[in-house]
């Protein structure tokens, strides 16, 4: 191991790194438009690939392996304490089919991208995975399913610097749509006739994350039950895979990141007043998340994300392009409108944060609650479809 100035085993400077670099990430993100663009989460990995690469900080220590043990997991509940399907069947209305609409071009993009650029990808079968839970959920699913497929470093690093290339323009195309008059003239717009601008010049991410009210219980209730419910489906996935089960069974209740996601599912179902009353639990599930992006930069090999990044962002792009023109021509035949369909894309594509930002942005104001409801959703099924893309690709490729 080469060393460096922080030596691999000093905790307290590492975790003080960790922390301090997420947080210096989420206020550029929410601070300056440029930040903003890049993203906060690449701010986060490619400050540690730097920091990594200087020689400042180690590229291996049990701190980082700390994270994806114990960090992610805890994360993914936290996420997931809104997720009452009732209410997200409810309140979500349109945009809740126009997102399932969507959630299959995810997919469909998934297996066009493979079926083209299968020969030239290494561990093609883990990109599948975890861009299909990305493009169905967000941050989280593609944590999760990166680990759960043990993708390695540098291909989960080319593939997150392909990804957010990918989304600035995604999302720079998504904007543009609403104003461009081949769409105006196909497909009915009405939150668009209706809008009102939002024009207090803050970034998206500063207008989504904006101050809440939270007690000292809030944050109680929702580490503890994070904490109890992670700790159960970890030991219930480790008891079925030492088991004598059936493979299949070991597939599905052998993975804990699908344990932890359902047992949230049901809890935040059957307890919605309890579960949904918890504030500040996305917050602190996405500032953990932080932390994993963080880590995950450092032991990047520089050489290997230059070659492997275009291709990983052409398989992006594919899946973009498939996502979009599938939701597009499927929403056009159901008449649902373009403002529908394109807060369900970004549901998929970019999460509950960008869809909410989108439509706060634009002034659709009747949808900021429904692109949250669907991001949501899209947390739960991204597990599940990311999941079945992954071992259904491996399968058909014989791998």
């Amino acid at each position: 191991m080469v060393m460096s100035f922080i030596k691999p085993d000093d905790t307290w400077t590492l975790m003080a790194f960790l922390t301090g670099w997420a947080a210096v990430s989420i206020y550029l993100e929410q601070n300056y438009k440029w930040a903003a663009r890049v993203s906060g989460a690449i701010i986060a990995l490619l400050g540690a690939l730097i920091f990594a690469n200087l020689k400042i900080i180690p590229t291996e220590s049990p701190v980082y392996d700390g994270v994806w043990t114990y960090v992610v997991p805890v994360a993914v509940p936290l996420l997931l304490f809104k997720a009452d399907i009732r209410r997200i069947w409810r309140e979500s209305g349109r945009t809740f089919w126009a997102f399932n609409i969507s959630a299959l071009g995810t997919v469909l993009g998934a297996f066009i991208a493979t079926l083209l650029l299968s020969s030239v990808i290494p561990e093609v079968y883990k990109v599948a995975a975890m861009m299909t839970g990305s493009y169905m959920g967000g941050g989280v699913n593609f944590v999760a399913m990166s680990e759960a497929f043990k993708a390695s470093q540098n291909v989960i690093n080319a593939a997150i610097v392909a990804d957010n290339l990918n989304m600035a323009l995604y999302f720079f195309v998504l904007m543009t749509i609403p104003t461009v008059g081949f769409f105006k003239r196909n497909f009915s717009h009405p939150y668009e006739d209706t809008k009102k601008d939002n024009d207090e010049g803050k970034t998206a991410a500063a207008a989504y994350w904006g101050r809440k009210e939270i007690s000292l219980l809030d944050i109680a209730l929702a580490m503890g039950s994070a904490l109890v419910i992670t700790t159960i489906s970890t030991k219930f996935a480790g008891f079925i895979n030492e088991s004598p089960a059936l493979s299949f069974i070991k597939a599905i209740l052998g993975q804990k990141y699908l344990v932890i996601t359902t047992m949230t599912l049901i809890l935040a179902s059957v307890f919605p007043g309890f579960f949904g009353r918890i504030k500040g639990a996305e917050e602190l599930g996405t500032f953990l998340i932080y932390l994993f992006f963080v880590v995950i930069g450092v032991p990047a090999s520089i050489e290997m994300i230059i070659k492997n990044s275009p291709v990983l962002l052409f398989y992006c792009a594919i899946m973009v392009i498939v996502n979009m023109a599938w939701t597009l021509l499927i929403g056009k035949m159901l008449k649902f409108h373009l403002e529908e369909l394109l807060i369900a894309s970004n549901a998929n594509i970019g999460g509950p944060t960008t869809a909410a930002a989108m439509a706060i942005a634009k002034g659709w104001t009747e949808l900021v609650l429904p692109a949250l409801l669907v991001g949501v959703y899209g947390y739960v099924v991204g597990n599940y479809f990311g999941i079945f893309t992954g071992n259904t690709i491996k399968s058909l490729l014989g791998l």
